[in-house]
């Protein structure tokens, strides 16, 4: 399949400059960025075929016919939402700096979602995953470590994979987690967590090729350091072990994390802070707690229940 052609140069140079912004100023993660260039550029292209020279070509008709296309295509309302968020941002930085005359995304309505949230595990659940690596094999021992960062502290997974060596509390009673923009924030670490995070970085990680050379934590077993991809693997295949039907994923695990968090009485700012969570609105999607938790407690701490 032959590349695509580069954007014309107008939309290749507005995109440009919009991505250096985001970098320099809202201190976005390279990943984030990646996700925004695939989305405008999409858009770029759709806008050039259909005869727009630049984004100052662009109107409300032209936005509304390429998220429609996108439906088409078959995309969720949730990517044509992030698209529009996407081209938003866009829109929003153009007219500020004066390079287009309106913003034609200010009359489109954003796609109304459903809030959907990832299943949350039953405590007896993650214990039956956390010990499905229960080898003395390296491999187990990595795979138990990684499910214990990520449950105990309800990393995402690009926080637990980007765990670096030099950068471990000595007694690892916290773990020092960089989340999006690279902010860092200090969680609690758990005793049994602790133990299975020691044993692959004493026994475990040493019997890796080359580990030596590495900083980060987790490694495969040519000693590169564990990507995203993999660690998804490693999850899913801990949770066919444990004999668990349910889809789940890393994020399934910092899901359970809070919930069980909330359940046993931790305060919402609390669970924000562990979370990395800018905003309390987004942690407040953790409490769907069972509903007969929410009257049991009602019942004990409401002065008139």
């Amino acid at each position: 399949m032959a590349p695509r052609p580069p954007l014309p140069a107008p939309f290749r140079a507005a995109l440009g400059e919009f991505l250096e912004t985001l970098r320099v100023e809202a201190g976005l993660s390279r990943a984030t960025l990646s996700a925004y260039r695939r989305d405008i550029e999409r858009a770029a292209r759709f806008f050039e075929e259909r005869g727009a020279a630049s984004f100052r070509d662009v109107d409300a008709d032209e936005l509304v016919a390429y998220l429609a296309s996108r439906r088409a295509d078959g995309s969720a309302e949730a990517s044509v939402a992030r698209a529009l968020s996407a081209l938003r941002m866009l829109f929003r930085h153009l007219s500020a700096e004066g390079r287009i005359d309106r913003d034609p995304s200010g009359l489109v309505s954003a796609p109304v979602l459903k809030h959907s949230l990832p299943r949350s595990l039953a405590v007896d659940e993650v214990e039956r995953l956390l010990a499905a690596p229960s080898g003395d094999g390296w491999r187990d021992q990595r795979d138990r470590a990684l499910l214990e960062v990520l449950y105990a502290t309800g990393a995402r997974v690009s926080e637990a994979i980007g765990l670096e060596t030099d950068a471990l509390e000595p007694s690892l009673r916290v773990l020092r987690l960089f989340g999006k923009g690279s902010k860092m924030r200090i969680v609690p670490f758990g005793e049994r967590a602790r133990a299975a995070l020691t044993r692959w970085l004493e026994d475990g990680r040493r019997r890796v090729p080359g580990y030596l050379q590495r900083k980060q934590v987790f490694l495969t077993y040519r000693g590169a350091p564990l990507d995203r991809s993999n660690a998804w693997r490693r999850v899913k295949a801990a949770a066919l072990r444990a004999g668990l039907k349910t889809r789940i994923t890393p994020h399934t695990l910092r899901h359970s994390f809070a919930t069980h968090l909330i359940e046993g009485g931790a305060d919402l700012r609390s669970v924000q802070e562990m979370l990395g969570h800018a905003s309390v609105a987004t942690t407040e999607v953790y409490t769907h707690l069972d509903p007969e938790h929410v009257l049991s407690l009602h019942r004990l701490h409401h002065p008139r229940a």
